[in-house]
């Protein structure tokens, strides 16, 4: 069987500034397009490890691999290490590449102009209307990328092709990983090191 260990990506950064003091965060797989999403005051290491557990609940399959900016608030020592015990490569990316995370930088750009433009952001519901646009754009929005189909229906045709957690947790080397440094320069220097 041909499986799609590479293709099963996923990235995600929370750049996506909404307004002063609210950020989303924001998970894409690479293959699928499948999105998790959810709104936080803060940019911090607690709001990603709370991301984190989201995304590894509702994702329909193992994450393999997390690709980000250089945000400090993933290079947390508990976020790697959490990313570690569930077997999932850390992949930042250079600093000023914002184009490797083209993806994600999209379907932002998909989230302002179709759900942000038609709510009311200070609502207090406003984390339950990301959760069910979230749904439509999984479920029911047809993606130009996808040939017209929606995230879900692009993952059940590769349902049969994606490895499930074990194989993924027997592809998973921990001694090919380490804790990383938000400071590229210094981090390189330490990866020669090991």
């Amino acid at each position: 069987m041909n499986t799609h260990y590479q293709a099963i990506e996923f990235k995600w950064i929370p750049v996506n500034w909404v307004r002063p003091g609210l950020y989303q965060y924001t998970s894409i797989d690479d293959c699928t397009r499948y999105r998790v999403l959810r709104i936080y005051k803060r940019r911090t290491a607690a709001n990603t490890l709370d991301f984190l557990d989201c995304v590894i609940e509702e994702m329909p399959f193992p994450i393999q691999r997390i690709q980000t900016d250089r945000g400090r608030e993933f290079f947390a020592e508990k976020v790697q290490k959490k990313m570690m015990q569930h077997g999932i490569k850390f992949r930042p990316n250079k600093p000023g590449s914002p184009h490797l995370n083209g993806k994600v930088e999209r379907s932002q750009k998909t989230d302002k102009s179709e759900f942000y433009a038609t709510v009311d952001i200070d609502s207090e519901d406003i984390q339950d209307k990301l959760a069910e646009w979230q749904h439509y754009y999984n479920w029911m929005r047809p993606h130009s990328a996808l040939k017209g189909k929606t995230p879900m229906e692009r993952y059940f045709e590769l349902c049969e092709e994606t490895p499930f957690s074990d194989e993924v947790q027997k592809q998973y080397n921990p001694s090919n990983e380490r804790i990383q440094h938000a400071n590229y320069k210094m981090d390189l220097e330490i990866a020669k090191l090991k």
